[in-house]
Parts: C-alpha cells; sequence; structure tokens
C-alpha cells in the first residue's frame, strides 16, 4: 500500500502544506497519466506495464545519485531517454507481434500484465545488486531523496520543478498536435489508421514516437516521484489505478483531458485524505489508495467519456443563462 505523507513546506505561508503536497503530487499524476493516454491511443489497449517505465525513471535517478552523486534533475534527461526506450521495446517486442499476429485486446491486456510482473522481478534483482555489489544500503525500498533536492526561497525544489513540468509538457504537446506535421499525421493515425497510411503517413513511426514520448514522460515522473515519496520495485504497479482513473476522467483518448484528470485524482488522493484525518480521525488514511478507484467508478456512471467529452460552450451558455 503506497501512503501519501503530507510535507511541511516552508516559504510559502499562503497556502496550507497539504495544498502544496496536492500540487506536486496532481502534477506526477498528470505526466503519469498523459503517458498512460500515450499508449492507449495507439494500441487500444491498456497498458498494464505503464507502472514499470515509471520505475525505470525512479531507479535511474536512485541509481545515478547513489553510485556517481549525479543530482536527479541533472540525470533527468538520462531517465527520459531510458525510459522512452524501454516503452519502445515493449511496443516492439510484444504488443507490436502479438497484434500482427490477431491476438484479441485481453490477451494482449494480460501480456502487458506480465511484462510488469517481469519489471518487478527485475528491479528486485537489481535492488539487491546495489545493495551487495554496491554497497547501497536499502535499496529496494528507499526514501524520499529530499536530501538530495535544491531549496529556492526555503520551497523544495520539486514543488516549483513539477508544475512548471506539467505546463511544458502541455504546452509542448499542443505546439506539437497543433504546428507541426508530425502532429497532424500522429492525430489522422490515431483516427484512422489505414486511411492515414493512403494519404502518404507512417503509422509505425507515428506510434514509435508516441511510445517513445510515453516511455520518457512516466520516467520523468518518477524522477519527480523519488523526490516526494521515494520508491520500491512495485511502486510504480501501486500507483497503476490512481494512473487508469486520471487518464478515465479526462477521457482516456484525450491527452489534455489526461493532464486534467491527473491533476485532480492526485491532488483530491492528498486533500481528501488530510481533511478527512482532520475532521474523522486517523483511520481514514488507511483508505488513501481508494479515491481513485471512487473517481473512476464515478467518472464511469456520470461521465463515461470522462471531461472530454463536455460541450464546454453549451455548459458555458447555460451558466449565462442562468
Amino acid at each position: 500500500m503506497i501512503h501519501v505523507y503530507v510535507h511541511q513546506v516552508p516559504g510559502i505561508p499562503l497556502l496550507p502544506p497539504y495544498a502544496i503536497s496536492a500540487v506536486v503530487y496532481g502534477s506526477i499524476f498528470a505526466l503519469m497519466c498523459v503517458s498512460i493516454t500515450l499508449t492507449y491511443i495507439t494500441t487500444k489497449v491498456p497498458n498494464f506495464a505503464q507502472g514499470a517505465l515509471v520505475t525505470v525513471g525512479l531507479y535511474t535517478g536512485f541509481s545515478l545519485l547513489s553510485l556517481y552523486n549525479i543530482s536527479p534533475y541533472v540525470s533527468l534527461p538520462i531517465s527520459f531517454l531510458l525510459g522512452g526506450g524501454v516503452a519502445i521495446g515493449m511496443y516492439l517486442l510484444v504488443l507490436r507481434p502479438l497484434s500482427r499476429r490477431g491476438a484479441p485486446v485481453v490477451s494482449l491486456m494480460i501480456a502487458t500484465l506480465a511484462v510488469d510482473i517481469i519489471f518487478i522481478g527485475i528491479f528486485g534483482i537489481y535492488s539487491t545488486y546495489l545493495y551487495e555489489r554496491k554497497g547501497v544500503f536499502d535499496a529496494e525500498l528507499f526514501y524520499a531523496l529530499a536530501g538530495a533536492d535544491f531549496r529556492f526561497l526555503g520551497v523544495q525544489g520539486v514543488v516549483i520543478v513539477s508544475p512548471l513540468a506539467v505546463a511544458a509538457v502541455t504546452l509542448g504537446l499542443y505546439l506539437m498536435l497543433t504546428r507541426t506535421r508530425f502532429g497532424l499525421a500522429m492525430r489522422a493515425t490515431v483516427e484512422n489508421p489505414t486511411l492515414a497510411k493512403v494519404v502518404g503517413v507512417n503509422p509505425g513511426a507515428v506510434y514509435l514516437v508516441s511510445w517513445f514520448l510515453a516511455g520518457g514522460l512516466a520516467a520523468a515522473a518518477g524522477v519527480f516521484y523519488s523526490f516526494w515519496e521515494g520508491g520500491a520495485p512495485d511502486v510504480g504497479s501501486m500507483l497503476l489505478i490512481a494512473m487508469f482513473a486520471g487518464s478515465i476522467l479526462g477521457g482516456l483518448q484525450s491527452i489534455f483531458g489526461a493532464v486534467v484528470g491527473g491533476l485532480v485524482v492526485g491532488g483530491s488522493e492528498i486533500v481528501v485524505t488530510t481533511l478527512g484525518a482532520q475532521y474523522f480521525g486517523s483511520w481514514v488514511t488507511p483508505y488513501q489508495p481508494g479515491i481513485p478507484l471512487l473517481v473512476m467508478v464515478v467518472t464511469l456512471l456520470v461521465l463515461p467519456g470522462g471531461i472530454a467529452s463536455l460541450n464546454w460552450r453549451r455548459l458555458l451558455r447555460l451558466g449565462r443563462r442562468r
């Protein structure tokens, strides 16, 4: 079970500590949800190995800091590239061959689940290697790397960097999808791969780039998560339900909806847990992992298409009339 701890963040007196934690946690989940949405829109299969990509970034940042004293911020590009490479490997070695053989969606889902289990074992073996051969203490369950983070005006660096990263990723994806030929090709491929191929688009190349971006963003989220919560070999898998909840809330096939969904799900975990503990007692805290499940169930019952299915213009007109 993943427990959320509210961090005492000095330097921002206007906001309570749990609000700062909600911003950071929501930003991290926004990156994760964008990642899982990118993989879904290309394969139309929920990727249960997405958590492994998060753990790749988490362990990359931790390893380079522990072994070579390289700040996770400095090694962030390495984590991004490694996460992207692992994601492409998943797609090329597992999903694409099965899809070409006509495997049903259920088989593909089980295959991604098997990949996730394999990666948990790999991370466990790697943790043992770090402990026995490299002398890295407690490598299998390390704590938050807050001590390696910088501070600006008394504020922990991840509080500043993670929201800025989400804003930069959102803006970058918007410009890519609306201002570049690749963005046009990607949108055409998502809508109709066969028709896109007829007009000269290479869907295979689009899928590779999409999976690379998805893996890189998941790994980057893992680096930020290591500053805030720490990690373990199965930490990404434990966060998978919350990732899906945010993606479903955003519309599952909407990249920008995934940003909003991740912010809502991640932030609500902190806010609901903290306020619930204040008003009802500490017994509320262990139920924190159930909040994403509740969000996912309510979304599927009330708004199956997610936030992206809302007609915002109509809602604004109704609001003005009222």
